[in-house]
Order: C-alpha cells, then structure tokens, then sequence
C-alpha cells in the first residue's frame, strides 16, 4: 500500500493541498490583487450599507427591498468564502490548505452560488407579482411568505450542495496536491483524485441543470409574462414606469449568470483555445464583481435608496 494511499484510508485530514493562484500569471499576482481587493471591499461595505438601511428604515420594508436584503447577505458571504484567501496567495504565496478546509470552502462556495440564484428567481417573482397583479402584491408577498421563500432557497440548496461533501470524500487521493486555481472548487478537488470522476461529473451537471439552468429558465418565463402584461397598458408612461422597476433586477441577474454561463461554455468548447489563467480570472471575477456591482445599481437605479443614502450621509455630516 503506498503512503498516499495509506492516508486516504486512516485520515484524509492529513493531506495538504498548495493553491497557485492564478498558473502562468504568478509574477503579476500582486498587481492583479489590488482590484480584486478594492472590489472585495466595495462590496463589503456596500451590502452593509444596503442591509443598515433596509433593517433601519420602515419605508424601506417592502418585499423588493427584503429580497434585495437577502441578496445583499449572499453577497458577503460569497465573497468572504473565497476572497481572503485568494488576497493571502497572491500577497503571502500562502496557498496551502488541509483537505477538510479544502472541502469546507468547496461547500459554503456552492451552497451560497445556488442560494444566491434561488433569492434572484424569488426577486423576479416580486416583479411579476407587482407588475401583473398589483392590486393583489402586499397581500401575496405577505412577510411570512418572503420568509418561507427565503428559508426555501436555502434548503433547496442545502441539499442540493450536501452531497458534494460526499462524493470527495468517497475519492482515493494518491499525492497529486497541487491545485490550480485560486479557490477550492467541487471538480477541481475530484480532478485530483486517482480513481473514477464519473459520479462527479453527472452529479455537477444534475446540480447545474436543476438549479442554476432551472433558475433562468424560471426567470425568463417571469419576465416574459412581465413584457405580455406591460405591453398592455396602453400609457407609454405608464410603460416605463413599470419597466424601470425591473431594470435593477434585469442588471444584476445578467452581471450574476452572464460570467457564470460564459466560463462554463468556455470549459466545454473552449478546450485548449482559451488559456487556463483566462478560466481563473474569470472565475474570480464571478465571485467579486457582481457582489461589488450589485448595491451600486441598486443605489442608482432606485430612488428610495438613493434618498435614504443621502439622508444616512447629510445626518452623519450634521453629527460631526
């Protein structure tokens, strides 16, 4: 039995594994960090701001802006899963990572992608509710029911994600334990063990196809019964305002799907055309850009907010 072997079958927590960065840009590392860091905390920041007003201002306690709420949470947390330690790699070449540590990031990454995904099909719900049954909105979106939709979207991803823990550990490691890539992902971690992936791989798939793909395809048929029911108001007007209630939602799901769907189709038909840093530096866009973006567009494209932002800054100003 050879030694690799050997730990697979008395303590998995005994493998290392060293994260590269991004391969083939190592000597840029450092200036690649820097915009990565400032959107880091931009959307720090930002969703925290954006969760303060919501939580401490009554007419801000709407169903759009709860669901907005819960995106802002998600995007914290997707982004503080991975961006730490892609910073300590590219400041500290601190790559290393224990296998258990490995596997914990790998689930909290997956498991708050698909919940995010869950809250923006909710939000397209809000609209189709608002925009085709206004008379009707507050009494279907009551506060219990954003909860249950909340609660919904984290269950659903909570066991679509658990297995994945257990389709690793399943794996024989054999000593390759070098990961390229920046963070700790479901089939980067598979394609290091020594025995059959298959399991994996369909597993992914039913994962994107029954979450993520379903999503969208949830949130085109919102929208599109959104375009029937505006096209009928006969106002111009009354069009665009009711349009331009979407037009935050439309942004963000586009900025959260768009990089998503274009790495995953460069993966599959890209082969070897598309150099392996290019699939990393998106991927780390993926988890940054969009929670760094998204309190932007809704701090300009909503009007409440953008009030109550002005109002938190002119009575701050005031205190001081």
């Amino acid at each position: 039995m050879t030694s690799s072997t050997y730990l697979n079958h008395t303590n998995l927590r005994d493998i290392w594994y060293t994260m590269i960065g991004i391969p083939g840009l190592e000597d840029a590392h450092v200036w690649l960090s820097i915009p990565i860091f400032s959107m880091y905390i931009v959307a720090v920041i930002g969703n925290t701001l954006l969760i303060l007003l919501i939580s401490t201002e009554r007419s801000l306690h709407e169903p759009m802006y709860l669901f907005l709420s819960m995106l802002a949470v998600a995007d914290i947390f997707l982004s503080t899963v991975t961006i730490p330690k892609v910073l300590a790699i590219f400041w500290f070449q601190a790559g290393g990572i224990s296998f258990a540590s490995c596997v914990s990031q790998m689930f909290f990454l997956h498991f708050i992608f698909v919940t995010e995904s869950g809250i923006l099909l909710s939000m397209a719900f809000d609209r189709y509710v608002a925009i085709c049954y206004p008379l009707r909105y507050t009494n279907i979106l009551t506060p219990s029911v954003i909860i249950k939709m909340g609660i919904a979207s984290v269950t659903r991803s909570f066991f679509i994600c658990f297995p994945l823990i257990f389709l690793v550990y399943r794996l024989t490691y054999c000593g390759r334990n070098i990961i390229r890539h920046s963070y700790c992902e479901h089939m980067g971690i598979a394609r290091l063990a020594c025995d059959s992936i298959q399991v994996n791989i369909y597993y992914g798939l039913v994962v994107a196809l029954f979450s993520i793909c379903l999503d969208v395809v949830l949130i085109i048929v919102s929208y599109a019964r959104i375009l029937c029911s505006v096209y009928r108001i006969p106002s111009q007007d009354a069009r665009l305002k009711a349009l331009s209630t979407c037009g935050s939602h439309v942004c963000v799901i586009l900025l959260f799907y768009t990089p998503v769907f274009f790495s995953s189709l460069a993966h599959r038909f890209g082969g070897d055309s598309i150099p392996l840093h290019v699939h990393i530096i998106l991927a780390n866009l993926y988890v940054v850009l969009p929670p760094s973006l998204n309190p932007i567009i809704y701090g300009v494209k909503t009007k409440q907010i953008q009030e109550r932002v002005v109002q938190f800054f002119s009575l701050n100003k005031v205190i001081c």
